[in-house]
C-alpha cells in the first residue's frame, strides 16, 4: 500500500503549478534559496510524533512562532513569500511555505523534489524548543530528529547537506559564514569540505563537526562526499519526508 494524500481540486493543482513557475523566477532573482529553504525546514521540523503536533502547517507566519529563538530572520521570509500568496488565496501557507523550500532546492541545482499538496493551515503555534540546536551534537541530533520528528540517521546526515546553501548569520544563530564556497550551489560540497576540515572563512558547526565522530553518521558523510548522485536521491527521500510530517498517512 502507497501513501494516502488528500485529496485536491484541480483548480487547487493548476494553482499550485502557477504558483511554483512565480517562485521559481522570484527566489532565483533575489537569490534566496537559503532562507526560503529554512522557512519550510524550520516550519517542518516542529513536528512531534508523540503528540501528533506542530510541523508544516503554516503556522510560522504567525509572529508567536517566528519569535522563537531559532527563527531569527525567517520573518523576512514570511514578508518577501506575502505578495506572491496574496496572488493564490486558494493555496495554504502550509503547502506555499513548503513549496518554496522545493523550489529553492531545484533552482539551485539539486535534486527534484516530489510535491504533494493538501496541507492544511492550523491555528496554534506549536511551542519553542523543538528545533536542532547547532551547538550541540549526535545525542541531540538523534533526539530531535529520530525520537521527535520520526526520522531516521540517513535522513540527518542527507538533510545536514543542504547546509551546501547559504551561510549563517551571528545576529540570527550566533554563528558567521558560510559552509561551502559557493552558497548558492546545492552540490555535495558540503560533505567534501566537512571531510577536508576548516578552511578560510568557510563554517563548521558543533552540529556539523559531531557528524564526523559518529560510527554511523561518518560513513554516510563518506559516501555522500564520493557519491554526489547518492547524496541527491537520499537527500530528495529526507526532504519530502521531513516536508510531510504530520501530513500523510502510510
Amino acid at each position: 500500500m502507497g501513501k494516502h494524500y488528500p485529496h485536491v481540486s484541480e483548480e487547487y493543482k493548476a494553482a499550485v503549478q502557477k504558483a511554483k513557475r512565480k517562485l521559481t523566477g522570484f527566489i532565483a532573482e533575489k537569490r534566496c534559496a537559503p532562507l526560503m529553504l529554512r522557512l519550510a525546514w524550520h516550519s517542518a521540523g516542529t513536528f512531534d510524533v508523540s503528540t501528533k503536533t506542530g510541523g508544516p502547517f503554516g503556522t510560522i507566519r504567525h509572529e508567536a512562532e517566528l519569535a522563537h529563538g531559532a527563527n531569527n530572520g525567517l520573518d523576512i521570509a514570511v514578508r518577501l513569500l506575502q505578495p506572491i500568496k496574496d496572488e493564490f488565496p486558494i493555496i495554504s501557507y502550509a503547502d506555499f511555505y513548503q513549496l518554496a523550500g522545493v523550489v529553492a532546492v531545484q533552482v539551485t541545482g539539486g535534486p527534484e523534489i516530489p510535491f504533494h499538496p493538501g496541507r492544511e493551515d492550523k491555528p496554534e503555534p506549536p511551542v519553542e524548543g523543538r528545533l536542532p540546536d547547532a551547538k550541540k551534537g549526535c545525542d541531540h541530533l538523534r533526539d530531535v530528529f529520530i525520537k521527535q520528528m520520526g526520522l531516521t540517521d540517513q535522513d540527518i546526515v542527507a538533510l545536514s547537506g543542504g547546509h551546501t546553501l547559504g551561510a549563517a548569520h551571528k545576529e540570527r544563530s550566533g554563528f558567521e559564514g558560510p559552509w561551502t564556497s559557493n552558497p548558492l550551489i546545492f552540490d555535495n560540497s558540503y560533505f567534501t569540505e566537512l571531510l577536508t576540515g576548516e578552511k578560510d572563512g568557510l563554517l563548521q558547526l558543533p552540529s556539523d563537526k559531531a557528524l564526523l565522530n559518529d560510527p554511523v553518521f561518518r560513513p554516510l558523510v563518506e559516501k555522500y562526499a564520493a557519491d554526489e548522485d547518492a547524496f541527491f536521491a537520499d537527500y530528495a527521500l529526507a526532504h519530502l519526508k521531513l516536508s510531510e510530517l504530520g501530513f500523510v498517512e502510510a
